[in-house]
């Protein structure tokens, strides 16, 4: 993807603020062994404390929220393990759609669907379908989801345009690929948080993520409560991002950026 631009943040957005922040939800299973939670009960806690991060992103202004639920990869996990995480997603779909209505939230779904049961498939095309009015936030949630499958269908969906005569090999660029990956009309991805004390991307929106700025803690996700979210906001906020250009540079274009806003509000203030 193209790197994105200084000027692509809308008038009225606080620079310091991740417009899409994206999570690896990880360390469910350990947080169940140290509580000595029965099968699973790690996970169950990993659900409730979903709710409570996607409310104070909403309250802090972040438009986008994207977690990972299930990878491509978690397939490989033991039957019983797959089977209740299904069972959980059924339920957190089931949950989450009066609660997004209320908060004014839309709910996306990001991974390969063919491997999940119908009635899940269908719980997720319902919430889609009846929360996309909403305009307070989105919160996307990946399923079955891996960066490289991600980046795998979009070439897919490009070569077919091109054997169908619809466009040229030429015409195959960083844009042409932005606009076939998922979550391809959201704003990138700004802050990558993982919890858990692991140091890795695991395959989770890679493409959306080029430019993401990075935030590791040794916290377990059902731990990970909206003071550790904020800390995160804060280093964040003192991140220089340049996207390949200088730090001179973007420090001219903050001076003049609030040269103009200055002059504006003075026109404002006369008239």
């Amino acid at each position: 993807m193209s790197a994105p631009d200084l000027v692509d943040r809308p008038k009225g957005h606080n620079p310091n603020l991740p417009r899409h922040v994206a999570i690896i939800m990880d360390g469910n299973n350990r947080y169940g062994r140290q509580h000595h939670l029965q099968d699973g009960g790690g996970h169950v806690a990993g659900k409730d404390q979903l709710d409570l991060i996607t409310q104070h992103a909403r309250h802090v202004g972040v438009e986008v929220l994207t977690v990972f639920a299930f990878s491509s990869e978690n397939w490989r996990r033991p039957p019983d393990e797959v089977a209740l995480l299904m069972q959980l997603f059924e339920q957190v779909v089931q949950d989450q759609v009066p609660r997004m209505l209320e908060q004014n939230i839309a709910m996306r779904f990001i991974g390969d669907r063919s491997k999940m049961t119908e009635r899940l498939q269908q719980l997720m095309q319902t919430a889609e379908e009846v929360t996309a009015p909403n305009a307070q936030m989105i919160m996307v949630i990946a399923i079955s989801y891996g960066g490289l499958w991600d980046m795998a269908q979009a070439a897919k969906r490009l070569a077919l345009a091109v054997q169908a005569g619809k466009m040229s090999i030429d015409d195959i660029d960083e844009v042409s690929m932005q606009q076939q990956v998922e979550m391809g009309d959201l704003p990138p991805v700004d802050l990558l948080i993982r919890t858990g004390g692991e140091y890795r991307l695991s395959n989770f929106v890679l493409w959306q993520s080029a430019y993401a700025e990075l935030y590791f803690t040794d916290t377990l996700w059902p731990a990970f409560d909206a003071a550790e979210f904020d800390r995160a906001l804060g280093q964040f906020s003192f991140r220089e991002r340049r996207f390949g250009r200088t730090s001179e540079q973007v420090l001219d274009f903050k001076t003049n950026n609030q040269i103009k806003t200055s002059n504006l509000d003075q026109v404002k203030h006369h008239v």
